[in-house]
């Protein structure tokens, strides 16, 4: 019963099986790629849904710097507490050790409110195209 809570959805990066159905996602798995999508969407990108999306794109451009890196942190807390709703974050941080090859690394601490099992996730962001 509460693996249903969890959900199941089309994986991510949209895949088909070997008999031609759209791939699924369940539960844990479909949260991680759920986090990714809301990450990876820039707010205003979805065309019905402006809203939807993380305002870490914004800073692309910016100077990174201690004050960047906490408005970062910021966008990403803000963007996970109104998108999923199964999560509970534990921590966000952004780390600046890949800096010299465009990047952020973004470590991502959460809990799953139905199993409360504790899960973490990195994910890069690049601030340089082709990366």
């Amino acid at each position: 019963m509460v693996e249903e809570f969890l959900g199941r959805g089309w994986t991510f990066p949209l895949q088909v099986d070997d008999e031609g159905h759209i791939s699924m996602s369940e539960y844990e798995t479909d949260i991680k790629e759920a986090i990714w999508i809301i990450l990876s969407t820039a707010k205003g990108e979805r065309v019905m849904r402006p809203d939807f999306g993380c305002g870490i794109h914004d800073f692309v451009f910016s100077v990174i710097n201690t004050s960047t890196l906490t408005l970062i942190e910021n966008s990403i807390k803000e963007a996970l507490t109104i998108w999923e709703p199964r999560i509970d974050l534990a921590n966000v941080n952004v780390s600046t050790e890949k800096i010299s090859e465009g990047k952020l690394i973004i470590d991502i601490e959460y809990i799953v409110r139905s199993t409360n099992n504790r899960f973490n996730m990195v994910y890069p962001f690049y601030l340089r195209e082709g990366k």
